[in-house]
């Protein structure tokens, strides 16, 4: 093992610019680390860099660094003090010289043609950004991997401004299966919130991204395997609750400064903010919850006073949950936890509760709708 780093010290970089910067955020990864390291060696790729930020790892990570260090002189890294991941990745971001930038998180790894995939898509597309889908894997008690299918049959192949399809938002920030014009991210200020530890900053990295870009494509083919084994458990620390609060306060301040798209991006931000609160909620422990339901009611009462929230992007569970969070947070905390828990009675009686059978028959007649559509794109028929 070595000392964690108390002074930021940074790696010289080669000569010439390289095309693709990819940023590898790392901190206590020992486990992991050198089969992500690896599949970037073994990328069919050759013109990036990699720009390893070692962000105080107590373990053995350095020196498995210190290796590819001393194999390959496109690896560089920044060894900091622990400050988290947001000061982690902006770091990145200065250090970052390539025309376009990717992110690998230290515990996922790439497939071999992963970079060879999103570099062509861009050039090919004049893309701001290219986004592809992503393997779900598991190495314990024996490897397997799921297709994420993060971009369906009907994105695939395509690319448009995100704010012509709003959907694009509310799915899985995934931020690591994506590549980013350098240029769109300087130009627009698109950085990372240095809050503690890693909480949240990839939803604001990402909605800044989506609001900018003018130019997204979307592929089908997976880049990545996304490692579940390293999840990590409901959030009990204190210093940790409002952390989504800070991260929506600070895209919400991202839109004011714009004066392009102001109204529709606060109403796609007022939806996107309701699903990670209640995510966040359910998270916590049960001494928490009181406290974070209560800013949550209040922010939201006076979204709805300034007429920011746009309801039509909200399913009618949605609505029905957010104007009886409003109402009353105390009778909504009890209902939550009592009528949520698995299973569909439980989800039946939590909506029957708060609208009645009217609300229980829009929810049943969404949700099939939505299946459809989902069958249809699956199966290629909207392509």
């Amino acid at each position: 093992m070595v000392e964690a780093p108390t002074a930021l010290s940074v790696s010289e970089p080669r000569a010439a610019r390289p095309r693709i910067s990819v940023l590898v955020p790392i901190c206590n990864v020992e486990r992991y680390l050198a089969q992500c390291l690896d599949s970037l060696v073994a990328q069919t790729f050759a013109d990036f860099e990699v720009i390893c930020i070692n962000d105080g790892s107590t373990d053995d990570s350095r020196a498995i660094i210190q290796r590819y260090l001393d194999a390959d002189e496109r690896f560089r890294v920044i060894d900091k003090p622990n400050s988290g991941y947001g000061a982690s990745m902006n770091l990145g971001l200065d250090a970052a010289r390539g025309t376009y930038v990717a992110i690998l998180e230290s515990d996922d790894f790439y497939e071999p043609q992963a970079l060879q995939k999103l570099v062509a898509a861009a050039q090919e597309n004049d893309s701001d950004v290219v986004k592809a889908d992503f393997w779900l894997f598991w190495s314990e008690p024996a490897q397997r991997r799921e297709l994420f299918h993060i971009v369906d049959a009907a994105q695939a192949g395509r690319t448009l401004r995100p704010l012509e399809d709003p959907a694009i938002f509310f799915r899985k920030p995934s931020i690591w299966s994506a590549l980013y014009r350098r240029s769109l991210l300087v130009e627009r200020g698109i950085r990372f919130l240095e809050t503690p530890g890693a909480s949240y900053q990839d939803a604001g990295f990402n909605f800044k991204v989506w609001a900018s870009a003018q130019r997204a494509t979307f592929i089908a083919d997976p880049i990545l395997s996304y490692r579940q084994d390293n999840e990590k458990s409901s959030v009990n620390s204190a210093a940790k609750v409002f952390c989504v609060c800070d991260e929506y306060a600070s895209m919400e301040a991202f839109v004011n400064a714009r004066g392009e798209d102001r109204e529709a991006l606060t109403g796609i931000l007022e939806r996107m903010k309701f699903d990670s609160y209640m995510w966040n909620y359910d998270r916590l422990s049960d001494d928490l919850r009181e406290e974070f339901i209560t800013r949550a009611a209040r922010e939201f009462s006076e979204a709805l006073a300034a007429d920011k929230v746009d309801m039509g992007l909200f399913e009618p569970w949605a609505e029905a949950d957010l104007r009886a969070l409003v109402a009353d947070p105390a009778e909504f905390d009890a209902s939550r936890s009592k009528f949520t828990a698995p299973g569909k009675l439980n989800t039946f009686r939590h909506y029957l509760s708060l609208g009645g059978a009217s609300l229980v028959l829009k929810v049943m007649a969404y949700k099939t709708f939505c299946h459809s559509v989902r069958r249809t794109n699956e199966q290629g028929g909207a392509a």
